[in-house]
């Protein structure tokens, strides 16, 4: 998909779930155009650098192994810090190269999965991850109270075709509802709002057996934080929590990340979700969030689109809010 911005979007993202990066683990990782890798260290605690020793480029996380809280490059053994900074070269141990390091990207785990902040010059996080339970706290926040996300509740899909700016676009737009995933019932939009690096919005299902309009069966409170992913609520029969996150991985094509937290059955201890719990989950939600990627596939950016006055005015204004993470030109100069 060719649009008029950057894929190099500010913020944080997605880019994976914590069980994947077991202990002492070494993965090469690619988003942003660059090649990555993230390591988790002797304590614990998860890294993520530039991938290419600056050595002789060898390639860190195809065959690095973690020593201590450094990550060593399998070529020739030379070490390097959480910060990126050389921290020891075999053979000549008393005088690693303080002059050379390897760009460091900030990392946070919360309640299972990975987020990076991203910023094209490298700059430090503008904003705070957002807590993914506690953005609302008017339902329960035990995550104890919620069945693992990973891996029963969680998804990928990778190299779809699609920029995080059309993914938020999908929350003002209702109507697509009906004809991308087979709703019965067109919901509508009963607020939004944008604060900073936030764009807020809520849904409602309207309930059909109800003489009254303004009853809905259903509420989505929704908040995106920057373009990277959206945290929701579900407010009706379920009461689940879910993000549903899009992360570049080069200027043509995106990975997208999907978790949900479904409230555990009364008395429950375990948790594993039960297999009819898996199969209800799997069936009404795992399997439908995707159909939007078929759009995506093969969908062209219009950039002043004809909208129904319905949907005008908080498409528009989302668009003009997301201009905030781009940086640097979508094309820059030679």
């Amino acid at each position: 998909m060719k649009v008029p911005f950057t894929w190099k979007v500010t913020g944080w993202f997605m880019i994976g779930w914590s069980a994947e990066f077991g202990d002492r683990s070494v993965r090469p990782l690619r988003f942003f155009g660059e090649d990555l890798v993230a390591y988790r260290d002797e304590s614990g605690a998860l890294h993520v650098l530039e991938a290419h020793c600056r050595h002789l480029g060898a390639h860190i996380g195809h065959g690095g192994k973690v020593v201590g809280e450094c990550v060593e490059c399998p070529f020739h053994g030379w070490r390097w810090g959480p910060d990126g900074t050389n921290r020891y070269i075999p053979y000549q141990p008393d005088r690693p190269n303080r002059a050379l390091r390897l760009r460091s990207y900030p990392v946070q785990e919360q309640y299972g999965c990975v987020f990076m902040w991203y910023q094209p010059q490298g700059r430090e996080p503008q904003w705070e991850l957002p807590d993914l339970f506690h953005k609302f706290p008017q339902f329960e926040t035990d995550e104890n109270a919620y069945y693992r996300p990973y891996p029963e509740f969680s998804s990928r899909a990778d190299a779809i075709p699609v920029h995080p700016q059309i993914v938020a676009e999908n929350g003002p737009d209702s109507s697509h509802f009906r004809y991308v995933h087979g709703a019965t019932v067109t919901p509508v939009c009963l607020h939004w709002e944008h604060v900073d690096e936030e764009w807020r919005f809520l849904t409602g299902w309207p309930d059909v057996i109800s003489d009254d309009p303004n009853q809905m069966a259903l509420r989505i409170h929704s908040h995106f934080s920057g373009l990277g992913f959206a945290v929701s609520a579900f407010e009706g029969s379920s009461n689940h929590r879910l993000i549903f996150a899009c992360t570049p991985v080069d200027d043509e094509v995106s990975d997208m990340f999907y978790s949900i937290w479904w409230p555990k059955v009364a008395g429950e201890t375990s948790d594993i979700p039960p297999d009819e719990v898996r199969a209800k989950v799997e069936r009404q939600f795992l399997k439908t969030v995707w159909e939007d990627c078929d759009i995506w596939r093969h969908q062209r950016y219009i950039e002043n689109p004809p909208l129904a006055a319905v949907d005008a005015k908080p498409y528009m204004a989302l668009r003009k809010w997301a201009q905030q993470f781009y940086e640097i030109p979508a094309h820059p100069a030679p």
